[in-house]
């Protein structure tokens, strides 16, 4: 596979579902994700502990960073995750999710939050 099809290939997946889901919540992801990376979002772990609950949900298009700390139990999906961040959010109990998993788990996308 090609560099540019695996920059695509999330912009495809989420078109695919939002298709044959219907839901926006796809359509408003795929339209995030389709930015230059320049303009993609950072997330600190702080800013997640502040605005979320324990086992939401929670989609970050963009990058997830490690500055902070978070005491509940979280499933995300980033685009791209730093390993510090990746190391608070598995020692809080939380879990990192594919794309595919999201979409499969959440298809009409109800319970999912898009954070940043």
């Amino acid at each position: 596979m090609s560099a540019y099809t695996l920059a695509y290939e999330p912009i495809w997946t989420l078109r695919t579902a939002y298709k044959k889901n219907r839901s926006r919540i796809w359509k408003d992801l795929e339209n995030r994700l389709m930015t230059s990376r320049s303009n993609r979002r950072e997330v600190n772990i702080n800013k997640l502990a502040n605005f979320t609950k324990d086992g939401e949900i929670v989609v970050i298009p963009g990058k997830l960073l490690g500055s902070g700390s978070i005491g509940h139990k979280l499933s995300v999906y980033a685009l791209s995750i730093s390993e510090q961040a990746a190391t608070k959010i598995t020692q809080a109990g939380g879990r990192f999710i594919t794309l595919e998993d999201l979409i499969r788990e959440y298809p009409e996308g109800k319970g999912v939050r898009i954070i940043g």
